[in-house]
C-alpha cells in the first residue's frame, strides 16, 4: 500500500518475507495454529467450559503473526481484549493461555484474568486490558521506562478503531510524541467498534491521519496479508530502535465472527464477510506457498490436521489442570 505521508520514514529497503521459503512456512503455521485455536476457544466457550467476555481473533492472524515476526524477546507488548493469539505470539504458552481461560492455576494471571486480562512479566506481554483504549497511556509509560533505561527495546500497543476515539489516545500519542518515546500504536481496523461502523463516529477517512496532530510517523498497510505486513513493519521498527521516537500505523483487517461470542453481526451483510473471507490471511498465504514454491495442497492439508492435534491437547491438558484454591483466589485482590 502506497505511503501516506512524508512523515513516513524508512518504508523501504531490506529482504521481502516473501522470498523467505522457511520464513514463509513459519508465518503460515502460526496463523493455522492462530485460528484453529480461537475456534477451539469458541467450541469450549459454546460448551460452557469458561464464561464471560471473550473476543476471537478470526480474521486477523496476518497482523499479529507478521508483527511478531519483527520483534525480539525483550520488546514490550500491551492490547486490548481481543488478544488470546497475541499473547502466545509473545511467547507465552499456549496453555497457559487455555488455562487462563478456564480458570486454572496454570494459567497465565493464575486463573484469575480470563480472556481479557492475558498478562506475562517474564514474557513482557502487558495485557489484556478491558477497558476500550486503557493501554494506550500505559504503553506510553512503557516506553517512557524504555528511553529512562537507555534500551533499544520497542513497545507495541494494539488498539481497537473505535478506542482511537478515546481521550486517553489522544493524551498518551501527545505524551509520547512530545518526549520521542518508542512506541509502535497499531490501530487494529476491522471497521467495526462492537457493532458499529467506523465510518459513522469518526470525522476523518483514515485513522492514520490522527498522527498529523502530534507530527508522528505514520502509515497504514493491508493487514489482510502477512507478508505486506511483514515487510511493512519490519522497517519502521528498526528505525524506531534507532532514532526513539513514536509511530501510529492503521492496520486495515476484518475480523470474521461478531464482536464478541455473543455477538451475532447483524450489522453487516453475508456479501461483506464472504468478500473478505475469499481473500483473508490464510486463504492468501495458501496460494502464495503453492504458486511461489510449489507446495501441494495436500501437504498443507497435513500441516492444519497436525496443528488441530496440538490444540486438542492444549485444550486436553487445560481441562485436566487444577482451580485454584482459596488461599491463591483471595491473593492479589483488592478487597
Amino acid at each position: 500500500m502506497a505511503a501516506s505521508s512524508s512523515k513516513n520514514t524508512n518504508l523501504k529497503g531490506g529482504k521481502s518475507a516473501g522470498a523467505d521459503k522457511n520464513l514463509c512456512i513459519k508465518l503460515y503455521k502460526e496463523m493455522v495454529f492462530s485460528r484453529r485455536f480461537e475456534e477451539k476457544v469458541n467450541q469450549a466457550y459454546t460448551k460452557g467450559k469458561f464464561s464471560g467476555f471473550c473476543h476471537l481473533y478470526i480474521g486477523q492472524e496476518a497482523l499479529g503473526v507478521g508483527v511478531q515476526a519483527c520483534l525480539k524477546p525483550e520488546d514490550y507488548m500491551l492490547s486490548g481484549y481481543r488478544s488470546h493469539t497475541q499473547a502466545f505470539g509473545k511467547g507465552i504458552s499456549p496453555y497457559a493461555v487455555m488455562a487462563e481461560l478456564f480458570g486454572k492455576e496454570d494459567g497465565c494471571s493464575r486463573g484469575k484474568g480470563g480472556s481479557m486480562h492475558m498478562f506475562s512479566k517474564e514474557h513482557r506481554f502487558l495485557g489484556g486490558h478491558g477497558i476500550v483504549g486503557g493501554q494506550v497511556p500505559l504503553a506510553a509509560g512503557v516506553g517512557f521506562t524504555i528511553r529512562y533505561n537507555d534500551k533499544d527495546d520497542i513497545c507495541v500497543c494494539y488498539l481497537g478503531d473505535a478506542a482511537s476515539n478515546q481521550g486517553q489516545f489522544f493524551e498518551a500519542l501527545n505524551m509520547a510524541a512530545t518526549w520521542s518515546l518508542p512506541v509502535l500504536f497499531v490501530i487494529e481496523n476491522n471497521k467495526y467498534g462492537m457493532g458499529t461502523d467506523i465510518t459513522r463516529v469518526t470525522s476523518v477517512d483514515r485513522l492514520y491521519k490522527r498522527a498529523l496532530a502530534f507530527d508522528m510517523d505514520h502509515s497504514d498497510v493491508d493487514a489482510m496479508n502477512v507478508i505486506t505486513v511483514h515487510d511493512h513493519v519490519k522497517p519502521i521498527v528498526d528505525s524506531m530502535r534507532k532514532e526513539k521516537r513514536p509511530y501510529l500505523l492503521e492496520a486495515k483487517t476484518y475480523r470474521y465472527r461478531g464482536h464478541s461470542v455473543s455477538d451475532p453481526a447483524t450489522y453487516r451483510t453475508k456479501d461483506e464477510v464472504k468478500d473478505y473471507q475469499s481473500r483473508g490471511p490464510l486463504v492468501q498465504m495458501k496460494n502464495y506457498l503453492m504458486n511461489e514454491f510449489g507446495f501441494a495442497e495436500e501437504e498443507l492439508k497435513s500441516w492444519d490436521k497436525e496443528i488441530k492435534e496440538q490444540v486438542k491437547e492444549i485444550e486436553a491438558k487445560a481441562d485436566a489442570a487444577p482451580f485454584s484454591d482459596a488461599k491463591e483466589t483471595w491473593m492479589h485482590n483488592y478487597v
